[in-house]
């Protein structure tokens, strides 16, 4: 019997993604390797910009802004919404992207995964403004500079309140231009690959084991058995099983089916049985 979740690899284990816009989160990602470790990446934007092909809209500031552009946002979101849960019901592991700007929201989420016996941790993904500017710039669905730099103030300021929360597994990438961001991704990827292989000890988690246990499903699936249907043994048609005196008790004598020399020897009796018959 295969259970998705708990067979799975870096169950209970979620990583959160900060950092503002072109600070290039989705390609740390891959050289971070979360999803080959069996990480499930959360992020509305795959969703989104199908939604705004699919209407027929640009992907521009003043498409994304319009009221037909923020539906297709909040459709996005509530697809994500159900994918997160389906994730979270399987217990597998997370990578929850997101910009970082607001630390309540993100701290939330988190509880909310620790309520359920989830560890947690962050990949801070830094970049200087000069840098975070320029890549939004060069991207498709580009933000104004006015709004970038915002943004990037935002999650700045939110730094500090994040390695609190998340440490000890915290990490910083810088991805700068001309930073080394491989060896940072490396030295991340071995701490996570360690941290995630190891599975949380607290009660939620040995709960659900329990409950998710091939044994368990089986139980749980098994039929009632109806002992009114098992028939008395005194009006087969070989009859109840011999008793004997036995240290002034009823004693049921009891034989097995032995293969002895080759020859069967039967129950005693169903050799009666045969025997009459």
């Amino acid at each position: 019997m295969i259970n998705e979740g708990r067979n799975d690899p870096s169950i209970f284990k979620a990583v959160f993604l900060a950092g503002g816009p072109g600070s290039g989160k989705s390609f740390i990602v891959g050289k971070t390797s979360l999803i080959p470790l069996g990480f499930k990446l959360v992020n509305s934007d795959p969703f989104f910009e199908r939604g705004l092909k699919k209407a027929g809209l640009t992907m521009d500031p003043k498409a994304i802004y319009s009221p037909k552009g923020q539906e297709v946002r909040t459709k996005a979101k509530v697809a994500t919404k159900k994918q997160l849960s389906g994730y979270i019901d399987g217990r597998l592991g997370l990578v929850i992207d997101g910009t970082g700007k607001d630390f309540k929201k993100i701290k939330a989420q988190a509880d909310q995964l620790l309520r359920l016996g989830y560890d947690v941790a962050m990949i801070f993904v830094n970049t200087n403004e000069t840098t975070a500017l320029k890549r939004n710039q060069d991207r498709d669905r580009s933000l104004p500079d006015k709004q970038v730099s915002a943004m990037w103030k935002e999650v700045q300021n939110n730094l500090g309140m994040f390695q609190g929360y998340f440490q000890p597994q915290f990490f910083v990438i810088d991805n700068s231009v001309g930073s080394n961001y491989q060896k940072q991704s490396m030295t991340t990827y071995k701490r996570i690959m360690t941290w995630a292989k190891k599975l949380p000890t607290n009660q939620k988690v040995k709960t659900w084991m329990a409950s998710t246990a091939p044994s368990a499903k089986l139980k749980e699936d098994a039929p009632a058995v109806n002992t009114g249907s098992i028939p008395n043994p005194a009006v087969t048609a070989m009859g109840p099983r011999k008793k004997k005196k036995k240290n002034g008790y009823e004693a049921i004598q009891v034989s097995d089916r032995r293969y002895k020399a080759g020859k069967t020897v039967l129950l005693s009796r169903f050799k009666r049985y045969m025997a009459d018959n």
